[in-house]
């Protein structure tokens, strides 16, 4: 049985800055990095962006190339997949039944997207967006493809929908609730994006539910609930992940909507931590409630928390969260959380295609959203660190640099 003392599980941004961060530690021992997928560890944004546009080559999205692994020693075990921990042992076993002891185990491993829970999705033609294979496949698709569905309306399914109608196909959103970004935004960035894709040739539709996917082996069309067909060569879903915790669950850890953790990225069973996407933690820009954010920042920050702390060093998770989207020429830059926002001010003028969202909750500043508007992203985010309290008016001047608010 082969042994490490720091096995990583995941290898994806969190499992490789858990990599990457050990040895920037000065730590000598022996690490392994245990991924599902054939590839070395890449970037994931780019799947539903540059990469799906081929603007970036995969050698561009690498987050770092063989060579940087081979010298810093940490193996890499991929095309494997943990099925079960024994946290008494101290052990993983593999889904090729092999078993692999550690010291301390990271696990990193994201999610899985959620599938529709409707007849028919099993369909050849039926995509997600979460690995490079996905991509590919749907890439390798496209020459016979004309008309796309995407059902979802947050980030992954409006970027995806962006690049297919920059492809020339017809493109038309499906979402379930009354406005795209309901879940992340305020009304005044939904509305733009809405009609932004729209203007691109996009059909947008809202409050619709899907009865099921219509095809016998190909998918064929999208029933909605009012008995509708929208006819469909490809249907694309970005619906949300499910974290993919189970083993860890099995095995006594505290969890539900992920694995929990505490600051230090510690679960409840010895020695294992969890990082990323799947890692269910209190956050203080949430107000202190218990979330998942599915984010590189976060991913790179509770790994080198994990790392600082299994090498005994003092180290907590408080970091504040940020986001983008490219879709069309537009940059969406986000940082904070707009949970629980009881006001908000558009701060510039969306006409000019270039403005922001600032949200607040009880006068105090608690994120913005910045469409080509790196300066207001840059210079908010203090505001947002020290929950800064200012009068709206001000903050809707957009003549006023935010540096000069927050000084």
């Amino acid at each position: 049985m082969s042994h490490y003392d720091v096995l990583i599980v995941g290898a994806g941004h969190a499992g490789a800055q858990a990599g990457i961060a050990l040895r920037q530690n000065k730590f000598e021992g022996t690490v392994a990095m245990i991924g599902d997928e054939p590839e070395l560890p890449y970037e994931r944004p780019p799947l539903s962006k540059e990469y799906f546009s081929g603007e970036k080559a995969f050698e561009r999205i690498q987050i770092r190339p063989a060579a940087f692994w081979e010298e810093r020693k940490i193996e890499m075990l991929l095309g494997k997949r943990v099925v079960t921990v024994d946290p008494v042992a101290k052990t993983v076993t593999t889904n090729g039944g092999e078993t692999i002891g550690y010291g301390s185990l990271i696990w990193a491993t994201g999610g899985s997207p959620r599938e529709l829970p409707c007849g028919g999705h099993h369909l050849t033609g039926i995509h997600t967006v979460r690995t490079r294979a996905d991509a590919d496949l749907m890439l390798s698709e496209l020459d016979g493809v004309e008309r796309v569905v995407v059902i979802g309306g947050g980030y992954i399914g409006l970027e995806a929908a962006a690049v297919l109608s920059k492809f020339g196909k017809h493109v038309t959103v499906l979402e379930a609730l009354d406005r795209v970004l309901a879940r992340v935004a305020g009304e005044p960035l939904s509305r733009f994006y809405e009609a932004e894709h729209r203007a691109h040739g996009v059909e947008v539709r809202l409050g619709v539910q899907v009865e099921c996917i219509e095809g016998e082996d190909k998918v064929t069309g999208v029933r909605l609930a009012n008995g509708e067909v929208v006819p469909a060569d490809m249907v694309i879903v970005g619906i949300g992940i499910i974290p993919a915790v189970q083993p860890l669950i099995d095995a006594g850890a505290t969890g539900g909507n992920g694995v929990t953790v505490d600051g230090q990225c510690r679960t409840s069973l010895p020695h294992i931590y969890a990082v990323g996407d799947c890692a269910h933690h209190s956050n203080r820009f949430a107000d202190g409630a218990a979330i998942r954010l599915e984010s590189v920042q976060n991913a790179n920050d509770q790994a080198t928390v994990a790392v600082k702390t299994i090498l005994g060093l003092e180290a907590e998770y408080e970091a504040v969260p940020w986001f983008w989207s490219n879709q069309y020429d537009l940059k969406l830059q986000t940082v904070g959380l707009s949970i629980g926002y009881d006001d908000l001010v558009v701060r510039g003028d969306p006409a000019t295609r270039s403005f922001s969202v600032i949200y607040l909750k009880g006068g105090r500043v608690i994120a913005l959203d910045c469409v080509n508007m790196a300066k207001d992203y840059v210079q908010g985010r203090k505001l947002v660190v020290e929950g800064l309290s200012f009068d709206p008016a001000k903050l809707a001047d957009a003549s006023v640099p935010l540096k000069e608010l927050a000084a």
